[in-house]
């Protein structure tokens, strides 16, 4: 059993989110929590007794989220590619809906685009409908004619 952490009631919430989505799952690689989409992580977190650290890619938000005092560019070359890591003392009060913003970000920028088209615009509701035409007959009505070019002789 684990021991309980200052964070557990945190842990919880960020976890239900994460694992909303469409497709993933948790996983423990190094010790460390990770949820995976299709077998991209896309949170790693950590909680126990000395604090709470995560770590997500935020390609939007990334210059952004560096400019808080919690925040710095994720280690292991992970920081180039739009990763940011948060740690948070045992005592300190994570902002948890920002670490929510953080895990909606983070999946939309790792998921496959197929899954992408279940989602709607907020987490919670109800996946959207693909607007792609469902027969080849009907694509080929969408499609706008080709212009054609006559080539300089």
């Amino acid at each position: 059993m684990a021991s309980k952490t200052p964070f557990d009631a945190i842990v919880t919430k960020l976890r239900a989110r994460a694992l909303s989505y469409p497709e993933t799952h948790e996983d423990f690689p190094w010790g460390e929590r990770a949820w995976k989409v299709k077998g991209k992580v896309f949170v790693f977190l950590r909680a126990d007794e000395t604090g709470l650290g995560m770590s997500a890619k935020l390609p939007t938000t990334f210059t952004e989220m560096l400019r808080l005092p919690f925040v710095e560019s994720t280690g292991y070359g992970l920081g180039k590619a739009g990763w940011v890591s948060a740690r948070f003392g045992p005592k300190e009060k994570p902002p948890v809906d920002l670490l929510l913003a953080w895990i909606d970000e983070s999946f939309r920028a790792l998921a496959p685009k197929g899954l992408l088209k279940q989602l709607a615009a907020a987490p919670g509701e109800a996946p959207t409908k693909s607007a792609a035409p469902k027969t080849r007959k009907a694509a080929a009505k969408k499609r706008t004619p080709a212009t054609k070019t006559k080539r300089a002789r």
